[in-house]
């Protein structure tokens, strides 16, 4: 998801690997959207980057990357977690090679979702275009390291996958045809059957260590609280009532994947219920900080106007920040 606040809350992703956290791990590699892109839409011809500043002040040197905030995503410091390198390239980066992927690799596009239509709204990477880098990327591993460690390689790395917001929010809930085609409980389990055919993908290529992350609560996104303007900026049910609806099925699915797939090691990661608690109780989360801001709708450019200052002001500061800006590296939670 390309407007969220999910990359930071990514670090859910610990909770998940439990499981997995004393097997070896030989390479991070990633799939998914804006919650783990590293830059791979800086290379690509999209209005959906984030390689400009106030991105990336956090990050080494201080320079965006493309990746969907202020210093490193949730993959950066689960590789590091694992003694492997602090910040996993983009696949489409000419500044890295087979040398540097060759622990840790990100296929991953800012709005893409498992749906192929979703990818188009934004002309992103679709779902499948990042397998087919995958596949090229195990052909240059091969050449590099020979059959044998690469095999290795490929057997005993972790792969995370994050994805599914945008195709609610930027496909089915924004545009007539798929919701002509399918009811909401219809789209979940479609979506459902074109992860399961990637993962079945995956594991006919060698995969066997995978961590699939869960929808968040869409309705408590940034984006759709702002919007929710007859509903007093509170989170919208409807959209946290499929997330839900679709995160239990996705544990059936590991489940059933688990048992059918020879070897396989895969596990989810519950984004919604500790995100959904971060908004509703974030002080159990340590300080919190309330910003209260009076708008008087006079006129819609006045309101742009006010905003853009808005920002402005607070990204100057560093004491606030705006939407999915992260503001600090030492952050480990974002509210909306």
């Amino acid at each position: 998801m390309f407007f969220g606040s999910t990359p930071v809350l990514l670090w859910l992703f610990f909770l998940s690997l439990s499981p997995l956290t004393k097997a070896k791990v030989t390479a991070i590699i990633v799939f998914g959207d804006s919650s783990v892109d590293s830059g791979n839409n800086n290379l690509i011809s999209t209005v959906l980057k984030s390689n400009f500043q106030p991105y990336g002040r956090d990050f080494y040197g201080g320079q965006p990357t493309g990746r969907f905030c202020n210093g490193r995503i949730p993959p950066d410091f689960i590789s590091e977690a694992f003694g492997l390198k602090p910040a996993i390239p983009a696949y489409l980066d000419p500044a890295y090679n087979i040398s540097d992927f060759a622990t840790g690799v990100c296929f991953a596009s800012a709005g893409t979702g498992y749906d192929n239509a979703t990818s188009k709204v934004l002309n992103v990477i679709p779902l499948w275009k990042e397998l087919e880098y995958y596949k090229e990327y195990q052909r240059k591993l091969r050449s590099y390291v020979g059959e044998n460690k690469a095999n290795e390689i490929l057997r005993e790395a972790l792969y995370l996958m994050s994805l599914g917001t945008n195709d609610f929010l930027e496909n089915y809930y924004v545009f007539p045809t798929r919701k002509s085609q399918f009811s909401v409980r219809q789209y979940q389990d479609f979506l459902l059957g074109l992860g399961e055919n990637f993962v079945r993908e995956l594991h006919a290529l060698g995969v066997r260590k995978i961590s699939i992350t869960g929808l968040p609560p869409m309705g408590c996104l940034p984006l759709e609280r702002a919007t929710n303007i007859l509903g007093q900026n509170d989170c919208v049910p409807e959209y946290n009532n499929v997330a839900s609806g679709f995160n239990r099925k996705l544990e059936g699915l590991v489940a059933k994947l688990n048992k059918e797939l020879p070897g396989m090691r895969m596990v989810s990661a519950p984004a919604y219920d500790i995100f959904y608690q971060i908004i509703t109780r974030p002080s159990l989360f340590g300080k919190f900080l309330f910003c209260c801001i009076l708008l008087r709708w006079t006129t819609l450019q006045s309101f742009f106007e006010l905003i853009k200052s808005i920002k402005t002001k607070l990204s100057r500061s560093r004491k606030f920040s705006v939407a999915f800006i992260c503001n600090s590296s030492t952050l480990k939670v974002l509210g909306p």
